[in-house]
C-alpha cells in the first residue's frame, strides 16, 4: 500500500514558476514508476509527465521545455518543477504510482494550481 500527498499547489501570475511535490509513504518507492497529471474544469485527466525506477523522463509536449519531473528515492518524494506557467495550465495536479508490473495504481488527493493575473 502506498499513500501519496502533493503540496506546493497555489495561485501563480503568468510566466511565474511553482514546485509541486509527492511524499509517498509505504515501502519500496524506489521500485514504482511515478507520474504527475492533470486535470483542468470540464476535462479530462491528462498525463503531464513520467518518471520510472530507471529515472526515464516522459513529458507532455505541451509542457515540455517548461515543466521538469524529478525524484528523490532518499526522501520517497517526486517533484514538478514548472516553469513559465501559463493560464491553461491552471488544473489539479495529481501524483500517481504504479508498481512495475501496471498495477496496482496509487492516486494523491491532488492540488490545486491556478494561474491567473
Amino acid at each position: 500500500q502506498v499513500q501519496l500527498v502533493e503540496s506546493g499547489g497555489g495561485l501563480v501570475q503568468p510566466g511565474g514558476s511553482l514546485r509541486l511535490s509527492c511524499a509517498a509513504s509505504g515501502s519500496k518507492f524506489s521500485i514504482y514508476a511515478m507520474g504527475w497529471y492533470r486535470q483542468a474544469p470540464g476535462k479530462e485527466r491528462e498525463l503531464v509527465a513520467v518518471i520510472s525506477s530507471g529515472l526515464i523522463t516522459n513529458t507532455a509536449d505541451s509542457v515540455k521545455g517548461r515543466f521538469t519531473i524529478s525524484r528523490d528515492n532518499a526522501k520517497n518524494t517526486v517533484y514538478l518543477q514548472m516553469n513559465s506557467l501559463k493560464p491553461e495550465d491552471t488544473a489539479v495536479y495529481y501524483c500517481k504510482a504504479t508498481f512495475p508490473t501496471g498495477a496496482p495504481e496509487y492516486w494523491g488527493q491532488g492540488a490545486q494550481v491556478i494561474v491567473s493575473s
